[in-house]
Order: structure tokens, then sequence, then C-alpha cells
């Protein structure tokens, strides 16, 4: 295993973890900046001349990432530039949110900034590091309790790394009070941790005005297309041709792209959803073409509940003394019947939760179908998105207006906003249906 020196320059060395961090060349640079900080502060800290950045001296301007520590016995500043508690990754979906927040985090406890060889790397990659919590939300939302919970485990000192990390994943997903929770904890930082959020934008829906303002702010874009076909190739083996498809068919999102390129079954149901528009000619078309959207994505998600569901129950029923002989057996078993409840009820919450990702993958891919015929009826030269359906992208530019394809855009654009305020899937998805019927039939 080899390790580059810990006076390496991080920017000459290798990629390390931030090989993941697919066509982000800014917020690399920011990050590993940040993280040579952090390991100065570290190194300081265990020669004894400071506690650490929070505690033994002021962070200024919180929001611009300039953590500046004074020390108390000689009276001089130590920066360091770009380091800070709280980070805001910002975003559209498959830009890599919370790949750059993981990479980050590896980057922080690892001694030389991001090797990517070491011990604290390959445990934050593989999701087993003790001091780097990830909340990734089974369900629809981020409830204060598991806030609150993950709060007080952050509030420790590291264990087996430098610092305490959490990464909240979707943090638009936080309710009112989980977002508070995290708001004191982030207002008042313990000594050594460090709070990574993801979420799509700075806007008050997704992140309070409050809490975005004590964070650093990391914006991302989407990769392009070849960024995307590159890592394909390179870490997945995908035959060059297939991989410039997927990374244009996924719109720069690498995880589908990954996923159309390797699975059949997700090119069919990508193909079956880019054949709606144009086969909606009566109501029965309309009715049939919605059922089939809700149906394959209820079959989706229950697909992906049986390989996780009974794993789950098992390992807590095994936990909870399930099959066990004795006294105090049967105690037992009436006790775990409320925890056994509960994972049920987030299990439950879960498939809705995948459900209706499945639903938006297809309604963006529908969305890209009516923005491509805009781009035809247009003329613009804008390279379409599903290029390899242009045929059917330009008979429907010709047989309707520019308004007609707009409004039908915006019904696509209307269905997942209605999803996302909880509107019933089945509900939504035939209003859609109907206002996307052809017109003159």
């Amino acid at each position: 295993m080899t390790e580059r020196r810990p006076d390496a320059d991080v920017d000459s060395g290798p990629a390390g973890v931030w090989d993941e961090v697919v066509g982000q060349p800014e917020t690399v640079a920011i990050l590993r900046t940040a993280a040579a900080a952090a390991d100065r502060i570290v190194t300081a800290a265990a020669a004894g001349r400071i506690v650490t950045a929070a505690a033994a001296g002021r962070i200024v301007e919180a929001a611009a990432g300039v953590v500046s520590v004074q020390h108390a016995a000689d009276n001089t500043v130590s920066s360091a530039a770009a380091m800070t508690h709280s980070w805001l990754f910002t975003g559209p979906a498959g830009s890599g949110r919370s790949v750059a927040a993981r990479a980050f985090a590896a980057a922080l406890q690892c001694p030389f900034a991001g090797c990517g060889q070491c011990v604290q790397c390959h445990t934050v990659r593989a999701g087993t590091h003790a001091d780097v919590h990830i909340v990734v939300p089974d369900g629809l939302s981020i409830p204060v309790k598991d806030m609150r919970e993950l709060v007080r485990t952050a509030a420790r000192r590291p264990s087996a790394g430098r610092w305490q990390v959490v990464i909240v994943e979707d943090a638009d997903r936080l309710t009112e009070g989980a977002a508070n929770a995290l708001l004191k904890a982030v207002e008042e930082p313990p000594e050594r941790t460090v709070f990574l959020l993801c979420a799509p934008s700075t806007h008050p829906d997704d992140v309070s005005v409050t809490l975005r303002s004590r964070c650093r702010v990391v914006p991302l874009r989407v990769p392009d297309d070849a960024a995307v076909a590159e890592v394909l190739i390179r870490r997945d083996g995908v035959d060059p041709a297939q991989a410039a498809w997927a990374a244009s068919a996924a719109q720069g999102h690498v995880g589908r792209a990954r996923w159309l390129a390797r699975d059949e079954a997700a090119r069919i149901r990508r193909n079956c959803v880019l054949d709606i528009p144009m086969s909606l000619r009566s109501l029965a078309d309309c009715f049939a073409a919605a059922d089939e959207l809700v149906g394959g994505a209820e079959e989706e998600a229950a697909s992906r509940s049986r390989t996780r569901d009974e794993p789950e129950a098992h390992a807590l029923r095994t936990a909870l003394g399930a099959g066990g002989t004795g006294k105090g057996t049967a105690a037992a078993a009436r006790g775990s019947a409320a925890q056994l409840k509960d994972l049920e009820r987030r299990q439950k919450s879960r498939a809705t939760r995948t459900q209706r990702d499945a639903l938006d993958r297809a309604l963006v891919d529908l969305a890209g179908f009516y923005r491509d015929a805009l781009t035809v009826h247009s003329g613009s030269q804008t390279r379409l998105w599903h290029s390899d359906r242009e045929t059917d992208i330009r008979r429907l530019a010709r047989g309707m207006t520019a308004e007609g394809i707009l409004l039908r855009l915006e019904a696509v654009l209307a269905a997942r906003a209605a999803l996302e305020l909880n509107v019933k899937p089945r509900i939504a998805i035939e209003a859609m249906s109907v206002a996307l019927r052809l017109p003159g039939t």
C-alpha cells in the first residue's frame, strides 16, 4: 500500500479520494485546500499549540469559510484558510453533492488530506468509519428524533479519526424541528466536529436562511457528458459507445448513467417512458399511460423492498432474541413488538420514498423529451438530451405549436411539484397524462 508523505503538496499528488468527484475541478480545489488546513489544525493540536479551531480560536466570516485561530500564549494568528465547521453542498440532482461531501469527509480523516490509500480513507468510503455519521433519509423526511440523537453523537470527541464528521445527504428533507436541532449544534459546534449538509439549492424551501448563513456554501454543477462517460469507461469498464449514450441519456447524472449502462431493465423502463408523448391519442391512452408509470414505480419500490426489508427484520428479531429458549424468552418477545412495529413503519416510509423517486426519474425523462421538442421547434442547435429519440421528437415538434409544447412541459413540472407536496401519485400522474394528450385527438 502506497502512501504520500504527510508534507506532500495536496495539489500535486495523486487524485486519491477526489477522483470520485466528477467534473468539479473548482470544488475539488476548494476542498483540497480546506483538508490541508484541517490537517494543520490537527497537527498543531497534537503539538499542544492549540486545541481546535473552534475551542482555541474564533471563527470569523463563517459564511465565507475563513477561520482564524489566535494563540493565547504568543498572540499570533494562524490562518486555516477555507476551513470551517459547517458546509453546505448545493447543486441539481446528479451533480454529486453527497459524493463530494463523502470525499471531503475522507480527506478530513486522512493524515495525508485524502490519499485514498490509508485505512481512514477506506473506512470512510466504505461507510464504516466510527467518526463519520451519514444521514440518508429512508422516508419522506428526517424527523427531529433522529437529528437530536445524531447531534448527541456528534458532540463526542473523535474515537478513531481526527474529526467527528456529520453528513446530511438530503438536508432539504429536514423537518422544522430537525432543522432547529441541527441549527443549535451548528451555532455552538463541538470542538472537533464538522457538519456537511447537502441540498439542491440555498433557497429557503430547501434549507433555512439561518442554517445556510452559518455554512460555507459549495455550489456544484452537473458534469458534462464527456466527464461522465470517462468515469464509466475507467471505473466500470463500460464500452465507450455505450458510456457516451448513457452519459447523454442520464443528463449528466453519474449514478443514473451507470444504471442505464449496466441494467437492461432500466433501459427498457426509460424507453417505455419516452414512448408516452407520441401515444396519448385518447383518454383511455392517457389513463393507461398513467397506470404504467405508477405501476412501474410501485414494482420498482416493491423489488427493492424485498431485497432489504426481510433481512433487516430478521436481523432485528435475532438481536432481540428471537428463536431463543429459556426463562424470559416470552417476555423478551413481547417487548420486541414495539421495535418491530417501528421498523415496519420506517420500511413503509422508505418504500414510499423509493416509489416517488422512481416516478420523479420518469418525469425528468418526460420533461427532457418536451424540452428537446421545444429546442427543435425553435430551430436551436442545442444538443438534444434524448438524441436517440430524435425522430419522435421532431414529429412532435412539427405537430404542435411552441405554446402547446411549453404547456405540456409545464404539466410535467407541475406533476413533479405535486408529488413533492404529497399528492397521491396516481392522481398527480393521471392529471398530467390528460394534459399531455396530443392535439386534435
